[in-house]
């Protein structure tokens, strides 16, 4: 019989790192599944994704030459249950053999086999003397956080807790801590679905760093905001409950829908728009711009493994020009006096201060420091040049948080 959370682990890691596909991505091309098989399935490939060069260390002494990308994926899959997930040794072995004929790699079950009974035999030792968080982060990422890699590659190694924004007047739902910064944190592995509240929308899930931006934007009642790039919708939620008139632009169809779709599950309104925000002209100028943009996503990387995967370090260059050309948009939109936030989930140094820089030698714009007291709650956040900068290394002892960038822009 098949083995639904190993058969679609293996899928879900041939669509990342056969495909470039983003893990996410390839959980919903999955075959349907029962829920608890689909999240096994998902725990399973990001423990790998997660854990992936220290697997392949451990696994390398077994090894008398490369074998194919599929058995290597079955190999990670049975190493991970075996170092990581606790398996028992019968059920990983057994598991990924089985899983290894089912897939055409009948003629490597026996070293499937072989590798992974002495993988078991040397047990959790064999990860003593590696350096896990070096080998877990693709050289150029870790040569570009400098000297901040190893706290940010051992915050990786863990599976990252579950934080919620409460809408204003709701009590913080039981079994949630409430953070310094206003947001309510769960323990890893926690069910949405099973968080008081959730059903009459009296939250959203949000990383703790993801909810800086807005409150830094700190929103009045009755003010015209546009929210750039706004799905899935929890920075457009903070802005509406703050008693803001938003406008919310996300071009990719599919992600407007389900922004819609989360607003109105959370009884909040906003003007939802369907545009490329670089081309669209709005009817009057806003008061305030956020603008949470595309980005590398490298700050997300403990939630989503696959980035570190994914991701080249081209695609920095690429994100950087679409960067620009929205702070360009968003400056557009500004009344004279009005306030930019700009915002990346993204630890890469050209996704932050030198796009503010780029934006105040185009002109219109200067940029306007962040205060001390503004980052009364998080003040290892506040850079000497005024900007906001998390770190997965961030609040280690409860968890850590998303690495984020942010800076404040007033129109000239």
């Amino acid at each position: 019989m098949p083995d639904p959370t190993r058969e679609s682990a293996f899928d879900l890691l041939t669509a990342v790192l056969e495909r470039n596909r983003p893990l996410e991505e390839a959980l919903d091309g999955l075959p349907a599944l029962e829920s608890r098989d689909r999240s096994a399935a998902h725990r399973l490939a990001a423990a790998v994704l997660r854990r992936m060069g220290t697997l392949d260390a451990v696994l390398e002494p077994f090894l008398r030459k490369e074998p194919p990308d599929p058995v290597r994926s079955v190999l990670r899959i049975g190493a991970a249950g075996l170092l990581l997930l606790e398996t028992p040794v019968h059920a990983a072995v057994g598991t990924a053999v089985s899983l290894a004929k089912r897939r055409g790699l009948t003629p490597f079950a026996g070293l499937i086999n072989a590798v992974l009974r002495k993988v078991a035999e040397a047990g959790p030792a064999a990860l003593d003397d590696l350096d896990s968080p070096r080998l877990d982060t693709p050289a150029w990422l870790w040569t570009a956080w400098e000297q901040a890699a190893r706290a940010i590659a051992t915050a990786h190694q863990n599976e990252a807790p579950l934080d919620v924004t409460l809408k204003p007047g709701e009590p913080a739902p039981d079994g949630g801590t409430l953070l310094p910064t206003g947001s309510v944190r769960f323990p890893a592995g926690t069910r949405v679905a099973d968080i008081a509240g959730f059903e009459t929308g009296a939250w959203w899930v949000q990383d703790a760093a993801a909810a800086l931006p807005v409150r830094l934007l700190a929103a009045r009642p009755g003010e015209r905001i546009a929210d750039l790039c706004a799905a899935p919708g929890g920075k457009t939620a903070q802005l509406v409950a703050a008693g803001a008139a938003v406008t919310a632009i996300e071009r990719d169809p599919r992600r407007m829908d389900r922004l819609a779709a989360n607003l109105q599950r959370w009884g909040l309104h906003a003007d939802v728009v369907n545009a490329d925000a670089t081309v669209w002209t709005p009817p009057s100028l806003f008061d305030a711009v956020l603008l949470d943009a595309p980005c590398s996503a490298t700050g997300t990387i403990r939630r989503h493994p696959d980035v570190a995967r994914v991701k080249r370090p081209r695609d920095v260059q690429t994100v950087t020009v679409a960067q620009d050309a929205l702070l360009d948009a968003a400056a557009a939109m500004l009344r004279p006096g009005g306030r930019l936030i700009y915002a990346v989930c993204s630890l890469q140094y050209d996704e932050g201060a030198p796009r503010i820089a780029a934006a105040v030698a185009r002109g219109r714009l200067r940029h306007d420091p962040f205060r001390a007291d503004e980052l009364a709650a998080l003040p290892e956040g506040l850079t000497k040049d005024g900007f906001l900068r998390t770190n997965p290394g961030f609040w280690r002892d409860r968890g850590g948080m998303d690495g984020f960038f942010a800076a404040r822009m007033i129109k000239d």
